[in-house]
């Protein structure tokens, strides 16, 4: 090859495949002698590039070939991966170890916490995690370009910031000056460090003694210094060469020029500001700072993989021209901006387009050979088409990974934290026992009966706190005995988490050795298998190492939440094993790859670009006066991968017009094309009908109203008087409760609603009866004890109190009242059973009293409204009339005789008071009642017509045959109210 004068600097257009251009090249090159590619050195900036271009280099040769040693120069390990080309053994100079990522943040988050903790202001582990996260994006900001942090201190402050910007500075400086310290303390450096020195040694040795095999820097579009003078002194080897991805080489200079960096006005001093968001201007800094002129970088010559026709590069960069020279695309000819093989597609709903893209996807399968490729930042959408993919068995992994957090492991980990901190409240406790991970084999059919079990048993109100409150609870009624022989095995396994969080704050390391003890007991060691287990267990492990360097102790509570900051940011990528021709990539991992059909996904504004991630420690003003990048930067590198995607063969973009909660604003990046093309991007409205046909049923069947006739012979022969309105007004579901047996299930974990209120006041009102004779005086202590019982939601003792004892205390002056006047009270929840015909009649009266004049009323505790006088005469709410028959029928022990009082004593609030007392009936029924010596006849014979017409009859159990007396919704969904209700079937 002719050496050329000048730096070795090439771009691959925008329109050929990076990856397999450069490996046709190299190959050209070096290929014809295999130990001349062999002895060279191709610096790319990832791991996953490095995969990617050995994949070029395999489908380039065709046949055996010895690769030369590709090196990411983003590698933790970057002395270990270069070996004797850095030779740090022998350097006089030797550079310390970096420091573990995970045991600077924990240092990190310690002296963040100090600090606020010194300042009055303390947060917790969690929160402490989360801002030395920032902080060390921040520090590593400031390495990376090479600002020293002493130059906070030098900032003219003449502008004065806002008071909390003011206190993060201030913050900063103090943590950034003892740090320094706890390195040297270590013997170690930043990373960002350590890879500029080692960078600057390998750059200072090349200079004094080239190697003797080519270099080849491919990819690498980061403007760091130390990188930038790395690829200078690359771009000067004899033998080295530097490949840029996608460098605008047609771009007009003016626009070129507008990117910056621009140099201090000479008489303001200000600079203008740079145009960080286009997908150039990364590359101009590039090549800024190597102090190499565009028009010294050439086209790289080779070719290779699937490639779009050169016009689409001319037309990406035209749509891509800073904003102030956007005007031009009124006057560009046709084929500057034309946009062949590219098409767009806006769905409904995010469910639309990921059914969208599976579809495109599993349609390029039709084709033997062609390739296709989801780039998308939103791993939602990834997860969606790979779930649509394999209805018809395609495999296709998303090369981006999943957050630990998300992953089974993790999850384990969070549930546990998460029922030791809320300890062991019901929801939580369920969560971690019915995790998937959780007695993984044999012995997981037995375990998930047990926890089914303990899910019937903790439904309701909340236990008392602790595995104490679950012993408790379990053993207060013999309905729960199920889960009661059950639950000692699993208590046995969390027992050692509890007894550490009951210890309260203590140091990181003892919780975590708690929490991993646990979740092997639980899991039998599965907790630890596979990619996201040994992911998990590599965490714990780490942390463990480097708890003592963190906050000197740990709230339980927080635990929970700092395992998901830490987890967030560890991706777990599945193992290779998907689908050869069709691949899901996240932005990182796409570039350098390239397929016959890119599909660009998720092109909504906030997902793709990225909404900037705030710098909760440095004001925007003085990340500008120290040089940092500004927040937008990240927006020009997802354009500039946005562009890179647009040079396949074939371009599928797509969009949903609305997310979960509200509609979506397209991503500027989609507005673009559509403002520089007359008639907007082509559109493939063949896969946007296909996405809603794919599940349209093609027709519907809506469900008639149901009416089971099931017959006469198996219906039931007892039934009890709350039952018998159910059955008068929604025959369906007496019919779903008794003949089908389906019992609707209280929430887990349900705040104390009006049902338990009931219950709770019906069982003060019992035992002062039945315990104390009804004296008035005893029933305001019963009431107080049981609002501080421990299962009490304290809001709802707090906004209820003060209703109930008021109300309670109505009761006990109305009791105290009728005695004075004669009336007693003779029984309390008293049950009977009444034989009418072949049918038993059962009720319980919540009191029974005989009046003055020897005969018996009836009463009945509501906590809200009682039945209206309309509901009782229309004969829906004859609960008190056939107690009073079952009463004058002698189905009560308690007492017998004739009933003339039916009352509703409500301690709902009436007239300014909590508490009143009201009745259906009236002694002639004027007012519209029932009029007192019919109400107990009424009543039978609206029992008798019932029983007549569903029970001994074989009329149809119709679905909400009085919807107005019918006001329950338990069985709703499943006589599907929805389908016909109101079509007048």
């Amino acid at each position: 090859m002719p050496e050329r004068r000048g730096p070795h600097v090439y771009t691959i257009p925008t329109h050929h495949g990076f990856a397999d251009a450069l490996a046709a090249g190299l190959i050209r090159r070096y290929g014809g002698d295999p130990l001349a590619l062999a002895r060279g050195l191709v610096l790319v900036p990832t791991n996953r590039a490095k995969r990617t271009l050995t994949e070029a280099f395999v489908r380039a040769s065709g046949q055996g070939l010895l690769l030369p040693r590709l090196v990411a120069i983003g590698d933790a390990d970057l002395d270990e991966a270069i070996g004797a080309a850095l030779d740090p053994a022998d350097a006089a100079d030797p550079v310390p170890p970096a420091i573990a990522p995970l045991e600077r943040r924990l240092i990190l988050a310690r002296l963040v916490s100090e600090g606020r903790a010194a300042a009055g202001a303390p947060v917790d582990a969690a929160e402490a995690l989360r801002l030395a996260g920032d902080l060390a994006r921040t520090l590593d900001q400031l390495l990376v370009e090479e600002i020293a942090p002493e130059r906070l201190a030098t900032i003219d402050m003449s502008e004065a910031l806002a008071a909390h910007w003011q206190r993060s500075l201030d913050e900063l400086a103090v943590i950034l000056k003892r740090w320094p310290a706890e390195l040297a303390a270590r013997g170690r450096v930043d990373l960002a460090t350590r890879r500029g020195r080692l960078l600057d040694a390998l750059g200072k040795r090349w200079r004094q003694a080239p190697p003797a095999g080519f270099v080849c820097a491919a990819g690498v579009t980061t403007a760091a210094p130390a990188v930038a003078r790395l690829l200078r002194v690359i771009a000067g080897l004899p033998l080295g060469s530097v490949v840029l991805p996608g460098l605008a080489t047609d771009m007009d200079e003016a626009e070129w020029q507008a990117l910056g960096p621009h140099e201090p006005d000479p008489v303001t001093g200000r600079r203008r500001r740079s145009i960080e968001t286009h997908p150039q201007f990364q590359l101009k800094l590039l090549l800024d700072r190597m102090g190499v002129n565009r028009a010294e970088v050439i086209d790289w010559r080779d070719r290779g993989g699937p490639e779009a026709p050169a016009a689409r590069a001319r037309a990406i960069d035209n749509a891509m021209a800073p904003a102030h020279f956007t005007a031009k695309w009124t006057s560009l000819p046709a084929a500057e901006r034309r946009l062949t093989g590219v098409r767009a597609v806006e769905l409904a709903t995010p469910a639309e387009e990921a059914q969208a893209i599976a579809l495109a996807l599993r349609e390029v399968l039709e084709t033997p050979g062609r390739t296709a490729a989801l780039v998308t930042p939103d791993r939602a959408l990834a997860r969606r088409v790979a779930a649509h993919c394999a209805r018809w068995g395609i495999a296709i992994d998303d090369s981006a990974g999943h957050p630990l957090s998300l992953l089974p492991p993790g999850t384990l980990l969070i549930e546990l934290a998460e029922a030791a901190a809320q300890r062991f409240a019901p929801v939580p406790l369920l969560a971690l026992v019915k995790h998937p991970l959780v007695r993984l084999g044999e012995a997981r059919l037995a375990w998930l009966e047990g926890a089914r079990a303990l899910d019937l048993a903790l439904r309701g109100p909340r236990p008392a706190p602790g595995l104490e409150g679950i012993d408790q609870w379990l053993g207060s009624a013999p309905k729960f005995e199920g889960a009661a022989h059950w639950w000692p095995e699993a208590r046995a396994l969390i027992a050692p988490m509890a007894a550490c969080i009951a210890k309260g704050a203590q140091p990181l390391a003892d919780l975590l050795a708690a929490l991993r003890e646990t979740a092997d007991a639980l899991t039998n060691g599965a907790a630890w298998q596979g990619p996201a287990g040994r992911a998990a267990a590599d965490l714990l492990t780490e942390l463990e190492a480097h708890a003592a360097a963190g906050p000197a102790s740990v709230d339980p509570l927080a635990l929970p939440q700092a395992l998901r900051e830490l987890m967030r940011d560890i991706a777990v990528r599945p193992p290779q094993g998907g689908h050869p021709r069709l691949a899901i990539y996240g932005l990182i991992e796409a570039r350098l790859q390239r397929a016959d059909q890119m599909i660009l996904g998720g092109l909504n504004e906030g997902s793709w670009p990225a909404a900037p991630a705030p710098d909760p420690w440095l004001a925007p003003r003085i990340r500008a006066e120290l040089g940092l990048p500004g927040l937008d930067r990240r927006i020009g590198l997802a354009a500039h991968d946005f562009a890179a995607g647009l040079g396949a063969p074939e371009v599928l973009l797509t969009r949903a017009r609305r997310d979960g909660s509200a509609p979506t604003i397209a991503s500027r990046l989609w507005l673009r094309l559509e403002a520089m093309l007359d008639k907007g991007v082509p559109p493939a409205a063949e896969l946007a009908q296909w996405a809603r046909a794919i599940d349209d049923p093609g027709g519907y069947c809506p469900a008639k109203r149901p009416a089971p006739r099931p017959p006469a012979a198996i219906r039931p022969r007892a039934i009890s008087v709350t039952e018998v309105d159910r059955l008068k007004s929604d025959p369906f579901a007496f019919y779903a409760r008794r003949m089908l047996r389906l019992m609707p299930l209280d929430p887990v974990d349900a705040d104390p609603g009006p049902a338990w209120r009931g219950t709770e006041v019906h069982r003060i009102l019992e035992t002062w009866v039945r315990d104390n004779s009804g004296v008035p005086g005893a029933l305001m202590p019963r009431t107080l004890a049981m609002l501080a019982a421990q299962q009490v939601h304290p809001l709802l003792r707090a906004l209820w109190q003060p209703r109930l004892i008021e109300a309670i205390d109505w009761i006990a002056r109305q009791v105290a009242e009728d005695v004075a006047a004669g009336r007693a009270i003779i029984a309390a929840e008293g049950k009977g059973r009444l034989q009418l015909g072949e049918i038993t009649l059962s009720g319980t009266f919540d009191r029974l009293d005989r009046l003055a004049d020897g005969t018996l009323a009836i009463v009945d505790y509501k906590t809200g409204t009682p039945p209206s006088a309309a509901a009782v005469r229309d004969g829906y709410s004859l609960q008190l009339g056939l107690l009073g028959l079952m009463a004058e029928r002698g189905a009560f022990a308690a007492a017998q005789g004739r009933v003339t009082g039916f009352e509703y004593w409500s301690l709902a609030k009436k007239n300014g008071a909590f508490g009143y007392r009201t009745s259906p009936v009236s002694a002639d029924g004027s007012d519209g009642r029932v009029p007192v010596d019919d109400f107990v006849a009424l009543a039978a014979d609206q029992f008798t017509g019932a029983v007549a017409t569903w029970l001994t009859g074989d009329e149809p159990f119709t679905a909400k045959l009085v919807p107005r007396y019918a006001p329950y919704a338990d069985y709703d969904q499943l006589m599907r109210l929805d389908e016909w209700y109101g079509r007048g079937e």
